[in-house]
């Protein structure tokens, strides 16, 4: 895993690439980050560095440079090094706070930025801001060699992944776990345990990633959310997420672990 260093100030002896906003939009530069802002800029922030390079995000004033491409956020991180991942998530994070959170939701003052964290505050009442996360649960389950996968009516034709949903205001992560497992494909897990977790930017998710062995239940889809489920043999799967999800890892790893005991 790709460790996202957040020092105050950028490393020394690590070169700089800079992730250049134009609203939800970036720019590539021949299918890379460029390394120089190109032209004028505005709300320059320093985001962090990895191993390779630190990395800065601005906003572009005017067009870009010519041989530049404006991108989406997933098809840059699709395309950038998976190392760049982790950095491309907290620079669209940063960036969407800074442009939604302007004034204040109280009183509607304008908002001032905090000197000492990523927080903005209201000069007026005093309300304080920070960049949203939002937790999502994912979990596989599993049955001795099957998994049981599903697919959303929105995924690409022949996909299926693990279930996924979002934690609920006073809900604990295992809590949501079991809620989503039942409501979703009907059945009922236990021995639950922790397997990973990833930044996912769309546009401010936490994907907290679990696997459950089958307790009990017949698989009822969940109507309007669950197109279809079905329980699937680790040699005979369907098509699965692409390999910078979490639920790709997820499941290979599972794979790999079964395989390794068995």
């Amino acid at each position: 895993m790709t460790i996202l260093h957040l020092p105050p100030h950028p490393h020394p002896a690590l070169p700089t690439l800079w992730c250049l906003f134009n609203g939800e939009q970036l720019y590539l530069q021949d299918d890379a980050l460029p390394g120089a802002p190109g032209q004028a800029h505005t709300a320059v922030r320093y985001i962090g560095h990895n191993d390779a390079a630190n990395l800065y995000s601005a906003e572009l004033i005017g067009p870009p440079p010519a041989n530049w491409q404006a991108v989406s956020l997933r098809h840059a991180i699709y395309t950038l090094p998976a190392d760049m991942s982790a950095l491309l998530a907290r620079a669209a994070q940063l960036h969407r706070f800074a442009r939604s959170h302007r004034f204040c939701g109280v009183c509607a003052s304008p908002l001032q930025p905090n000197r000492h964290d990523l927080g903005r505050q209201c000069p007026s009442c005093g309300e304080l801001y920070y960049p949203r996360l939002s937790p999502a649960m994912m979990v596989l389950i599993t049955r001795g060699r099957e998994l049981l996968l599903a697919r959303s009516p929105h995924f690409a034709p022949g996909m299926y992944s693990a279930l996924a949903g979002f934690v609920e205001a006073g809900e604990s992560l295992e809590a949501c776990v079991h809620r989503e497992a039942f409501e979703e494909v009907g059945v009922r897990i236990h021995n639950l345990r922790y397997a990973m977790s990833q930044s996912w930017p769309f546009p401010h998710s936490l994907m907290l990633a679990f696997v459950a062995d089958y307790l009990d239940g017949d698989i009822t889809p969940q109507a309007g959310e669950i197109e279809h489920a079905a329980w699937f043999d680790i040699d005979q799967l369907p098509g699965l997420p692409a390999a910078r999800s979490i639920a790709h890892h997820l499941i290979h790893q599972h794979i790999r672990q079964l395989r390794q005991t068995n």
